[in-house]
Order: C-alpha cells, then sequence, then structure tokens
C-alpha cells in the first residue's frame, strides 16, 4: 500500500469539499425544506398574532377593570362628600339649635334679673 503524497492528499481534500458543498446546495435548493419552511413561518406567524390578540384582550380588559375602578371610586367620594355635607349641615343645625336656646336662656335669665332689681328698687320706695 502506497502513502498518499501531497498532491494525493489535496485533491482528496477538496473532492471532499465539493462534495459537501454540492450536498448543501441540495438540501438548501430542496422544495420539501423549502416548503416546511414556509409552513413554520406561516405557523409563527398565526401563533403571534392568536398572542397579540390574547394581549390585546388582556390590555382591554385591564383598561376596563381601572375605568371601572376609577368610576367606583369617584361614585364613594361623591358619597363621602354628600355624607359629609349632610353631617356638616346637621352639626350647623345643632350649632343654630343650641345659639337659639342659648339666647333663650340668656333672655330668661336677664328677665329674671330685672325683676329681682324691679323688686329691689320698688323694695328701696316703700322703705323710705
Amino acid at each position: 500500500m502506497k502513502t498518499p503524497d501531497f498532491k494525493d492528499r489535496l485533491s482528496a481534500a477538496n473532492a471532499a469539499k465539493k462534495a459537501q458543498l454540492e450536498r448543501a446546495q441540495a438540501i438548501a435548493e430542496d422544495p420539501e425544506r423549502l416548503k416546511r419552511i414556509e409552513a413554520r413561518s406561516e405557523i409563527i406567524a398565526a401563533r403571534n398574532s392568536r398572542i397579540a390578540e390574547r394581549e390585546r384582550v388582556r390590555r382591554e380588559a385591564m383598561e376596563r377593570e381601572a375605568a371601572e375602578r376609577a368610576a367606583a371610586e369617584a361614585a364613594e367620594a361623591a358619597a363621602r362628600e354628600a355624607a359629609h355635607k349632610a353631617e356638616e349641615e346637621a352639626r350647623a343645625a345643632r350649632l343654630a339649635e343650641q345659639a337659639r336656646l342659648d339666647a333663650a336662656a340668656a333672655a330668661e335669665r336677664e328677665t329674671i334679673l330685672a325683676l329681682r332689681r324691679a323688686g329691689r328698687k320698688a323694695k328701696k320706695r316703700r322703705g323710705r
């Protein structure tokens, strides 16, 4: 058996490289492979559109929930404000009633004092 010299090794390497290149070209140009790549691309596009649709639905649901929450908070704030206003009005009415009662009591005390003074004055006049 003869050992291959440099020229034999070089031609074998070139032949192997050429065969590998031809196999790669055949694989790249294979119509079945192109169909598989196209089908895979369609599957990926469909998946991406489903994901985008789910994301859009999720965002719309979040926006709707946020709007409902804001509306509920606004209604709650309005109810709190109305309750606070009613409480303030009740407090003002109580204060007005208390002021009226205090004025009536003061007037009654003043009347009693005026009667006492008049009695003392009359007693003083009689005592002369």
